[in-house]
């Protein structure tokens, strides 16, 4: 019998789409994505079915890919005509929230939008704060080991998860639902599957970490006049604003006048002729302090030299004008055709050489090549948008060269937050050494060993 005919007797006919049907998606949430690819689309609607299509799959080998909100950016979700896809998208309940002990058992299919939302009434929050957020999954969040715009202040998503159920390539169910801050016994599972992109076991539910809901929040745009000044203030605002600062996102001048130019329906909050800008947001719960010490810790930044200038957010209108500059990435689209999407992670004190050296390199062979730079400088993350008009193999991996070769002199990291996948599995040895590689592969072989789980993702 036919694997999709037996997939099909064993979950059900709404719970399995053929190639055909399939075809009618997208393969992504990025623009320019392709229709969806593959032998079969499986949409189970719990951790048992999930446990169920891999039994099978795993008897007669057959690859499968799992799929969150698809907004994966480096191939990790990617299937091929014989590979079969399996979506988490029905599985979405927030089972519950702990208000007690601040946590949230969800399943992976939940939208992180959705449980922010649901969240708020209640007076609590998921740190989790993504471009994305309206469209990616938990589960994919915890697959990739997301980063996001308060990573600074919370951590990233391995910060953030306390228990996983994963689901295993033959269909075993391993759930380590842990509720407890502290518990060491034995070895904690979960860290195998955070940012493992799928490829270990596929995540069905998560207890994730909760904090109670700011009360106060301060925003400005601050223009430097060196990448110097920028360094010097991020030491000054974690000193000054203590436990309330929770982003730092440095803004090169290029993609500042970009996001701001005529074409932009974003107007310059700040004059457009300095090198650098920092988006600088504290949050706390004692709204007339926390005002007022974010205010004097711009003013004495201000008068002895730290920065050039600065503007605060008055409004919600203000506030969401200062967020849109910083991320509606996706004008970049509107304006240059193909763009090479990076994120990198390198100790902060490398950055500025860094972006130095690599458009120096790119300029001389493409003399109109465009880089656009920002990122999330306290965590050490920047993000790259490249686009040299030409977007054929040999010139991406001639780009990919320029990007990637020098972060190893500087101890720097090909991916910050966004994953291996498909298109940086080629420099995984720039960042990892052979030892770890190896040892990846031998925990590959051990849990998945027919190979069948997103396969040849990572390395």
């Amino acid at each position: 019998m036919d694997i999709v005919q037996q997939l099909t007797e064993a979950l059900g006919a709404e719970c399995v789409l053929s190639h055909a049907e399939a075809a009618q998606r997208i393969a992504s949430n990025w623009v320019g994505a392709e229709n969806l690819n593959c032998r079969a689309l499986l949409l189970p609607r719990n951790t048992e079915e999930v446990s169920t299509a891999l039994k099978i799959c795993h008897a007669a080998k057959q690859p499968v890919v799992p799929h969150g909100g698809l907004t994966n950016v480096v191939g990790g979700v990617l299937t091929q005509g014989h590979e079969i896809a399996l979506s988490l998208e029905r599985m979405n309940a927030i089972e519950a929230v702990d208000e007690a002990n601040r946590t949230a058992t969800v399943q992976a299919g939940v939208v992180l939008q959705q449980l922010q939302n649901q969240l708020q009434p209640k007076g609590l929050f998921f740190p989790l704060d993504l471009g994305a957020k309206g469209s990616c999954m938990i589960g994919g969040n915890i697959s990739t080991n997301a980063g996001g715009l308060q990573a600074l202040r919370y951590g990233v998503m391995r910060n953030l998860v306390l228990g996983l159920e994963v689901v295993l390539a033959d269909g075993t169910i391993i759930s380590s639902m842990n509720h407890l801050l502290k518990n060491n016994a034995g070895y904690d599972l979960k860290h195998l599957f955070i940012g493992s992109e799928g490829t270990l076991g596929v995540i069905t539910r998560a207890v994730l970490k909760l904090e109670d809901v700011p009360i106060s929040k301060n925003t400005a745009y601050i223009a430097l006049s060196s990448f110097a000044q920028a360094c010097n203030f991020l030491g000054f605002a974690k000193k000054t604003l203590g436990h309330t600062l929770t982003t730092y996102e440095l803004i090169w001048q290029d993609y500042y006048k970009l996001m701001t130019s005529s074409a932009s329906r974003y107007a310059p909050p700040l004059p457009r002729d300095h090198p650098y800008y920092v988006l600088l947001e504290a949050q706390g719960y004692h709204p007339e302090s926390d005002q007022k010490l974010f205010q004097e810790t711009l003013e004495k930044a201000f008068e002895s030299g730290l920065i050039a200038d600065a503007c605060l957010a008055q409004s919600q209108q203000e506030l969401d004008w200062f967020w849109g500059i910083r991320e509606q990435v996706d004008f970049i689209f509107s304006v240059h055709q193909p763009v090479f999407l990076f994120d990198v992670s390198l100790p902060i004190s490398t950055m500025e050489t860094y972006t130095q050296e690599i458009l120096a390199d790119l300029l001389k062979v493409w003399p109109d090549v465009f880089l656009y730079v920002f990122g999330h400088m306290g965590d050490g993350n920047l993000h790259l948008f490249v686009s040299c008009g030409q977007n054929d193999q040999v010139t991406r991996h001639q780009v990919e060269e320029i990007v990637f070769n020098p972060l190893t002199a500087i101890g720097g990291s090909i991916t910050a937050e966004h994953g291996v996948g498909l298109e940086k599995k080629a420099w995984l040895h720039l960042s990892r050494n052979a030892a770890e590689i190896a040892l990846m592969k031998r925990l590959k072989e051990a849990l998945d060993p027919v190979g069948i789980l997103n396969p040849g993702k990572i390395f």
